[in-house]
């Protein structure tokens, strides 16, 4: 059972969390970067610095807990307004990309398995900067393609017109829309509302059902942020597992529904991220 899109910080519970996750039943887990209180993000060598927290906290867990556990890195995209602050847009455009040109070298090694979560403000910015946040995006969707990996992708909330956007700017860049996984979704599982896109469905009872009643090209996440001031949100780390859980024991649709739980939780995410689930 995996959690397609969790956080940890230093100063959270950290592999504690992991530890419930995987008490609940959860065997894999996606591990999402994010910007930390203790890294301040002023140049772009500050990047790497900060993509080192997520990568120790992955292999802490790996080693801590029997949860297998990967991880994407890639620059925030609301990094990019402070940025432009202090050192203009400019500039703090090509700072948000040298980010991701870190990013892709962690791919490249093998410690991360996608670019993420980098995108666009969740929330209204002028032109400008929407138009250096889709620059932004575009050059880590061509990294991307180069590296042959998925690109998870933070922005406003998901419409059928906003996923085929997105699915545009991968085009022009030679990106394979199923290589786009919009984060934080709704259950816009159809063909005509995912637009090619992977939807990573925000595990809430109703959008489970939704998105199941539609199909099985999802994957599920809670988008956990391990933050000591608003525990269990956005959704608490045990969410994926005890829903899943919970659709079985219903016994409801029998054997499509387990076929369909195992095309969430395995085939999808293989496929994805090109990585084994065992």
């Amino acid at each position: 059972m995996l959690d397609n899109h969790i956080h940890l910080q230093p100063k959270g519970r950290g592999v504690e969390a992991i530890k419930e996750f995987s008490k609940a039943g959860g065997t894999h887990a996606i591990l999402s970067h994010m910007p930390y209180d203790e890294v301040f993000i002023k140049t772009s060598a500050d990047f790497m610095r900060s993509y080192q927290i997520t990568l120790e906290q992955m292999d802490l867990c790996n080693r801590e807990t029997p949860v297998k556990m990967f991880c994407t890195v890639g620059p925030y995209p609301v990094l990019l307004i402070e940025l432009a602050k202090d050192h203009g847009l400019v500039k703090a455009k090509e700072m948000m990309m040298e980010g991701m040109d870190q990013a892709a070298h962690l791919v490249e090694e093998g410690r991360a398995v996608a670019i993420g979560e980098v995108g666009r403000p969740h929330f209204p910015v002028g032109a400008d900067m929407m138009e250096a946040s889709n620059e932004i995006l575009a050059y880590g969707m061509r990294l991307c393609k180069e590296l042959g990996c998925a690109i998870v992708v933070h922005a406003e909330s998901a419409t059928p017109s906003s996923m085929g956007d997105l699915g545009r700017i991968a085009d022009a860049v030679g990106l394979p829309r199923d290589k786009v996984v919009k984060h934080f979704c709704a259950p816009l599982v159809l063909p005509e509302e995912s637009r090619g896109l992977m939807p990573s469905v925000l595990a809430s009872k109703n959008a489970v059902q939704e998105a199941l009643s539609k199909g099985d090209r999802f994957l599920l996440e809670t988008d956990y942020m391990d933050d000591p001031a608003r525990p269990g949100a956005v959704l608490g780390i045990a969410t994926v597992p005890k829903r899943i859980k919970g659709l079985l024991l219903s016994g409801a649709e029998g054997g499509r529904l387990e076929d369909a739980l195992w095309k969430i939780n395995k085939d999808n995410p293989e496929r994805t991220y090109g990585i084994d689930i065992r």
